[in-house]
């Protein structure tokens, strides 16, 4: 089977999609997407439920986990979200009692997240994604 490249500048629908924006610019969809983004627990074993261009999580102590990216970013200067539900460890919890969740170094292959209340802790409910050039 023969590998070969497909270039366009648009994506357009056929008209299944109603409402006024039927096609967008292939640089926004580019440009705009996560290029990583993981849903992850922290509490007891650290673990991903779902993710997308993650290889693995490391568990660095409490609250403290590196996201390890499989296909790297393309320099150290990409932005991030991150959202916990620090102090609740149980799934019952929801995010009406955020809680702060920081980020701590940036590479191009990993970032560090950091789950804390009133103090570091293990959270049940972590979610970051990442935006940025692909190396």
């Amino acid at each position: 089977m023969a590998n070969g490249t497909i270039a366009f500048d648009t994506l357009s629908t056929s008209g299944q999609i109603t409402g006024t924006a039927k096609s967008v610019d292939t640089d926004y969809v580019v440009n705009g997407s996560a290029k990583m983004w993981v849903n992850f627990t922290g509490v007891t074993t650290t673990a991903a439920r779902d993710s997308f261009n993650v290889s693995s999580l490391t568990d660095n102590g409490t609250g403290d986990t590196t996201i390890n990216i499989n296909n790297d970013m393309g320099n150290a200067n990409y932005s991030g979200c991150y959202f916990t539900n620090a102090n609740a460890n149980t799934a019952a919890a929801n995010f009406n009692n955020q809680h702060a969740g920081g980020f701590g170094s940036f590479t191009t292959g990993s970032c560090q997240v950091i789950a804390f209340g009133t103090a570091v802790v293990d959270s049940f409910q972590n979610l970051v994604g990442t935006f940025g050039d692909l190396a």
